[in-house]
């Protein structure tokens, strides 16, 4: 049902959706529906918007699901290639400004999972040809969500977008680092005052001051290496609390195999899915090591000023 409301500018054209707690009138052109309408009026936390990354990362996630449901005849062709070409255009960004909740939302993501599968089902229900709000054509929960939990998606394209960030956070480590053992080589001969609690003390080269700066950066490197071997195991396919209720083990060997395609990154199932779905400690980990190569930056960037 279409209502619509004039205003002194413009004439908004509202659709009305349905959901348990009763009716929203949604903007017509809006790509997100009631689930979105309902956390945006209950979380007005910020005006912070979620990661870029983190968007691409639960895009990849739905699409390599939908190819998994439809590899294992659970989704319609039809359907699933709508779901995976909007998934696609939502990796690339093409719908930022649909992804309205905010990231500090309550419910572990079932908010964002939400807006997701909503934008992907009107976008995917647009490319088929009918108007958005059509869900008897391709649903939210029904069609884009179908063998998935918030429980197990979220997590899964956390880490998956802490994946890509931390590979590409170790590929600049390791050119400064490079950068360093270059200057380190190149000011081998150049003598300075070596100095101790900030009073000059004894000789030493100026390479030798980069060789420290750089040895440092190598262990950073090697952490960052290890913070990936630690993420990249996740729990897709556990759904709500690492069960598998109503996801079968074809479904997530597909699933992964397609979602290492889509990402390209290294994305492996979790040995024991109760114990990743119930357990972040392997964030707090890459937290320890971010602050850790945080400091060994500052403290280079402060023996810089004094060289």
């Amino acid at each position: 049902m279409i209502e619509v409301q004039e205003t002194e500018k413009e004439i908004v054209q509202f659709r009305v959706e349905k959901d348990f707690l009763g009716e929203l009138e949604i903007p017509k052109e809006a790509y997100y529906g009631v689930h979105t309408q309902r956390a945006l009026e209950n979380f007005p936390l910020s005006e912070e918007k979620v990661h870029r990354e983190l968007i691409w990362a639960i895009a990849l996630v739905k699409k390599a699901a939908a190819f998994a449901n439809m590899e294992l005849g659970f989704l319609e062709k039809e359907k699933a290639q709508a779901i995976m070409k909007a998934s696609d255009e939502i990796a690339e960004g093409k719908f930022d400004d649909q992804i309205l909740v905010n990231p500090l939302a309550g419910g572990a993501g079932t908010s964002f999972n939400m807006n997701i599968n909503e934008v992907i089902a009107n976008r995917a229900i647009e490319l088929l040809g009918f108007e958005k709000g059509r869900y008897d054509i391709i649903h939210p929960l029904e069609d884009v969500n179908m063998g998935q939990s918030t429980n197990d998606v979220f997590p899964t394209a956390v880490k998956v977008a802490i994946v890509k960030l931390l590979k590409e956070l170790a590929q600049e480590v390791a050119l400064l680092q490079g950068a360093f053992q270059k200057k380190e080589k190149e000011y081998a001969k150049i003598l300075k005052v070596g100095r101790t609690e900030m009073q000059d003390a004894v000789p030493v080269t100026v390479g030798q001051e980069f060789s420290a700066w750089a040895e440092a950066l190598n262990r950073d490197w090697w952490r960052l290496h290890k913070a990936i071997e630690r993420v990249r195991h996740v729990n897709l396919g556990g759904t709500a609390v690492g069960t598998g209720l109503n996801c079968p083990k074809e479904y997530v060997e597909i699933a992964l195999e397609k979602l290492r395609e889509f990402t390209e990154l290294p994305i492996a199932k979790a040995e024991n899915l109760f114990e990743a779905t119930q357990n972040t400690d392997t964030l707090c980990e890459v937290s320890g090591f971010l602050k850790t190569l945080a400091a060994d930056l500052i403290k280079i960037a402060s023996d810089l000023r004094f060289l």
